[in-house]
């Protein structure tokens, strides 16, 4: 049965920070009828990485590895997935949610890998410690980054991935959430990101938007009011800077609509049609 639109609004604002766990327990467990129901509730609205793996870990098409990125103040560490063929293939860098560095994102990454792209999918929490196991802490430890070392950290991403092995030179981003917001950053201050795949994420101040030399693919869910608030000004904003740029909006799709691992927001239709785009998109803009 599917969740009320409500309950899924209460998750959103407690996952990205604006309701405190506390308050939204309250509120679920009103709007659910009791404690039991509650609970019931949450275990389909939090993540289940047990259904992570669209592709194994040890998938024989792939060689998978890690990598330490020089950053701003210490190593990144990053999770890398590449084809066993012997080509040279542009690079993409994988921004993780807000909840770090996950079995879904090494996904993510193998995803990617297997279009023919080397994926590099940094962990931005390698500052302090690394992703934990538990996501409500690896939450709070986001929004303990320092946005600016951030983004710092995404660009030296960038010039790693533009050097490694077998990289054409050509580097995109996709990045989902949290992430999103931090593809839509790296685009402004990495002038050599050649593409960026944006999902669902926060977007940059106006004044910002004519840094931009990507191109960008721009995927918003239509019952996702917190950052669809901000897609008109940054369109016309992309548009006056005369910024390569193309948008899709999803009407039915919830917040991290391409989520697999969430069966409350998790919309087949709109991930398969946003990810056969994104994949068209990438490399297109990274060719040659």
């Amino acid at each position: 049965m599917p969740i009320d639109q409500a309950i899924i609004n209460l998750y959103d604002a407690f996952t990205h920070g604006r309701m405190s766990r506390r308050d939204f327990m309250e509120h679920l467990t009103r709007r659910a009828g009791g404690a039991a129901a509650a609970a019931a509730l949450l275990g389909q609205l939090a993540n289940n990485y047990a259904q992570a793996a669209i592709v194994p870990d040890n998938d024989p098409r792939l060689t998978i590895g890690s990598a330490s990125v020089p950053g701003p103040d210490s190593a990144i560490k990053a999770y890398t997935a590449n084809l066993k063929a012997d080509d040279r293939r542009p690079a993409v860098i994988v921004i993780h949610e807000n909840r770090g560095l996950n079995a879904h994102i090494e996904d993510v990454a193998r995803r990617i890998a297997l279009e023919g792209f080397i994926a590099v999918a940094p962990d931005l929490l390698s500052s302090m410690g690394g992703t934990p196991a538990d996501e409500d802490k690896a939450r709070d430890m986001i929004g303990k980054l320092d946005p600016g070392k951030t983004i710092a950290a995404l660009v030296a991403t960038v010039a790693y991935a533009k050097a490694m092995p077998g990289s054409t030179g050509k580097v995109g981003a996709v990045g989902f959430c949290w992430g999103g917001g931090m593809a839509n950053q790296l685009a402004v201050h990495a002038p050599d990101l050649g593409a960026a795949a944006v999902y669902y994420g926060p977007q940059p101040v106006a004044a910002d938007v004519p840094k931009i030399k990507a191109a960008l693919m721009l995927h918003y869910a239509g019952k996702d009011e917190w950052v669809g608030k901000g897609i008109a000004a940054y369109e016309a904003a992309l548009t006056s800077a005369k910024v390569d740029f193309q948008a899709f909006v999803y009407p039915e799709a919830n917040h991290a609509f391409n989520n697999d691992t969430n069966v409350a927001r998790y919309d087949k239709a709109a991930a398969d049609l946003a990810w056969g785009r994104t994949i068209g998109f990438l490399k297109a803009k990274l060719a040659g």
